[in-house]
């Protein structure tokens, strides 16, 4: 899908966000409200005043219910725990609704699976918010890797983010960094490397985590995860070794302002379209798996 263009020749599409958290207020309601390719139409959460705060300074209505949200838009964006998102998606994809959707898509591969069901049996469109994954720096580094041939390869995704603020909610605390930053980076080393085929785990997702993840051409790669360590910002790197020059993809660096009108046009268009793109819900049950396998489970 391009998105070198700043036309917009189709009626923006109408979302609905569910959830009023920082996370929602920060990224989904602020980018979603921006457009021209989308427009917020409502808000659902919990709390109605976490969600009048959310909805107000963008024009958007706050629903009463999730069955009203649903009657208020033709596509809904996720801002919720995995447990949460995976129950109400089913509901919205089997109403026709496309969705804008976090990850991990759920806490369990069942469960992400029954929301691909229910995404494939109603035709719906579906898309992930996997930040880096529109960034035209990580495009680049993701077109260069591919042309490569890579020996091996090392990354890690490391933050404070359990330490203390926003981020350290009750889900990330008790799950750890596998099922929040895992996909981000299990995303992208498949994505340069080749589809990855088995992941291995040693230690503590709550504290720190290594991936050991063989790729369907016989690559290998490694991957430390925290969300735990005393760090000034958050590190994603990836260091890519072969009978080549070193590759390395720098996350630190990216500012993701530019990411955000990038998503935003890819799913209107492939909500206008009916096409979804490569980063849908398939591929959040393909990172739902390995992060399964990481486990043992």
């Amino acid at each position: 899908m391009t998105t070198t263009s700043n036309s917009w020749t189709h009626a923006p599409v109408r979302v609905g966000l569910v959830g009023a958290g920082p996370w929602a207020r920060a990224v989904h309601a602020r980018v979603l409200a921006a457009g021209p390719e989308t427009r917020l139409t409502s808000v659902w959460a919990r709390r109605p005043e976490a969600a009048r705060e959310t909805a107000a300074p963008h024009g958007a209505t706050v629903a009463a219910t999730f069955e009203e949200l649903l009657d208020d838009c033709e596509a809904v964006a996720f801002s919720v725990p995995p447990s949460v998102q995976a129950e109400l998606a089913v509901r919205a994809a089997e109403a026709g609704k496309a969705l804008l959707l976090e990850k991990p898509l759920a806490l369990d591969p069942a469960s992400a699976r029954r929301l691909v069901d229910a995404i494939d049996a109603s035709g719906v469109v579906s898309q992930l918010v996997l930040t880096n994954r529109y960034h035209p720096a990580t495009r680049r580094f993701l077109a260069e890797a591919q042309a490569l041939d890579v020996s091996g390869a090392r990354s890690c995704c490391l933050s404070g983010a359990f330490l203390g603020g926003d981020f350290a909610t009750p889900w990330r605390l008790e799950h750890g960094a596998l099922l929040d930053l895992g996909p981000h980076l299990l995303d992208l080393l498949d994505a340069a490397l080749g589809p990855i085929v088995r992941v291995r785990g040693a230690g503590d997702p709550r504290r720190w985590l290594e991936l050991t993840c063989e790729h369907d051409n016989g690559t290998v790669s490694q991957a430390s995860l925290s969300g735990s360590v005393d760090v000034e910002r958050g590190i994603t790197r990836i260091e890519l070794f072969g009978r080549h020059p070193e590759l390395v993809f720098d996350g630190g660096a990216i500012d993701h302002e530019e990411s955000w009108p990038v998503l935003r046009r890819e799913f209107a268009t492939a909500v206008r379209s009916g096409r979804p793109g490569e980063l849908d819900a398939h591929r959040g049950l393909h990172l739902q798996t390995l992060i399964a396998q990481a486990l043992g489970d």
